[in-house]
């Protein structure tokens, strides 16, 4: 039986299930940067002051996907304006994360929680929708572009001390 996909904002009560597939994230950008990146732990409740900001602040949400009784992905959002002389006024919705278990690549479910993340923007009047990906993450960045985002910056960095160890 084909299981339909179910879309909702999260709640607190999410929040551990959002740790957990956020896992697939911290093994991605990990493996690529394990100099800047934690690895993904079976501990996930690690995580959880990092998404606590998205689910108890106004302006901020997550959109979580579940296939049946799975979590399959989330998206993280938040609301801001610009408030600097030099730029245009403006809502900008930035995306934070996109997250789809590997069990549900390929079937849309990120995609449409992208359109979660507009539809939102949108509703609260944003003229601008961002968010950033690293070069190592081409799979993120296709489907970003197919989306409609355009490159516009180039994100530098330079590590100046060796990184602090963990262990």
């Amino acid at each position: 039986m084909d299981e339909t996909t179910q879309y909702r904002i999260a709640t607190l009560e999410d929040a551990l299930t959002i740790c957990e597939l956020g896992q697939v994230l911290n093994a991605v950008h990990h493996a690529a940067r394990p100099d800047i990146y934690t690895a993904s732990t079976e501990d996930f409740a690690r995580d959880l002051p990092h998404w606590m900001n998205y689910l108890d602040k106004p302006g901020q949400l997550v959109f979580i996907a579940h296939v049946g009784q799975q979590a399959a992905g989330f998206i993280a959002a938040s609301l801001s304006a610009s408030s600097s002389p030099l730029m245009q006024p403006m809502n900008i919705v930035r995306i934070g994360s996109v997250c789809v278990a590997e069990d549900f690549w390929g079937k849309g479910i990120g995609r449409q929680l992208m359109q979660l993340a507009k539809d939102w923007a949108l509703e609260h009047d944003a003229q601008e929708l961002r968010l950033s990906v690293w070069s190592f993450n081409e799979r993120a960045a296709r489907m970003y572009v197919e989306f409609g985002f355009e490159s516009r910056t180039i994100d530098m960095g330079m590590r100046l001390s060796p990184a602090v160890s963990s262990t």
